[in-house]
């Protein structure tokens, strides 16, 4: 975040309830309103050149629906998806969303997700900046919230990261931990040579791999992961296969 505030838009082609959750944030001292749109299109251009950091958004809208909008999304902020339709509900958690609220929307409701969205960007800016003496390519260890504390991860222990809804599953050589966290913030963390995205939940260490079968892979510890179409060639190409 540029500042102690998180900036944030409201998309919702229902006037009613995009003012609505608009005047919650302007309740909320540290949201900073960038702008709103009914249009889920005109939204997507300006997410296109401008970044957030939370993006409150209703699903089935007219054009381009919330679930494809945050897909479409080179870098994804933290969703909160606001909607009438609770059969997306399943969909919006495997895509990483913060939470998913109900219309009509109560306000402690909408406070509790906020939180937990304030939560995950704290963890994730921790995890993604290191230490002013330390250059970037060079970190070697994170800190991730295990329980209330703060525990030390030290980066070539990791075996396999695996994401689990809103939280992550950190698995090294000797024990795992489980914190609340995105993939994508530790996908610019564990960057390939050492490491690399395999499919939608899943980041390995390469050395670990043990053996590949078609589409599966094999770790030294005896985990079966399935590698995605899409990811096949670049990850033959870094085993060298």
């Amino acid at each position: 975040m540029m500042n102690d505030k998180m900036r944030c838009i409201v998309i919702d082609d229902e006037p009613i309830g995009k003012e609505l959750i608009v005047d919650f944030v302007k309740t909320i001292p540290f949201l900073e309103l960038q702008a709103s749109y009914d249009d889920p299109i005109d939204a997507l251009a300006y997410l296109q050149s401008n970044e957030v950091d939370i993006i409150f958004s209703d699903i089935q809208m007219p054009k381009i629906n919330g679930i494809d909008l945050i897909r479409s999304l080179t870098k994804q902020p933290s969703i909160i998806f606001i909607t009438a339709h609770r059969d997306f509900a399943l969909e919006g958690f495997e895509n990483g969303v913060v939470d998913y609220l109900v219309k009509p929307v109560a306000y402690n409701r909408f406070l509790k997700a906020v939180n937990r969205a304030k939560e995950r960007i704290q963890i994730s800016s921790k995890t993604e900046s290191p230490s002013p003496q330390q250059p970037q390519n060079s970190v070697d260890r994170i800190f991730i919230k295990v329980n209330g504390k703060l525990v030390k991860v030290i980066l070539d222990d990791i075996l396999y990261v695996e994401a689990l809804g809103d939280y992550l599953k950190i698995v090294t050589d000797t024990e795992s931990f489980t914190t609340l966290a995105t993939l994508k913030s530790m996908e610019d963390i564990l960057v390939p040579p050492k490491f690399f995205r395999v499919q939608r939940s899943f980041i390995v260490k390469l050395i670990s791999i043990k053996s590949v079968s078609g589409n599966v892979i094999d770790l030294n510890n005896g985990k079966a992961i399935t590698i995605a179409t899409a990811k096949k060639d670049e990850l033959f190409n870094l085993l060298g296969i």
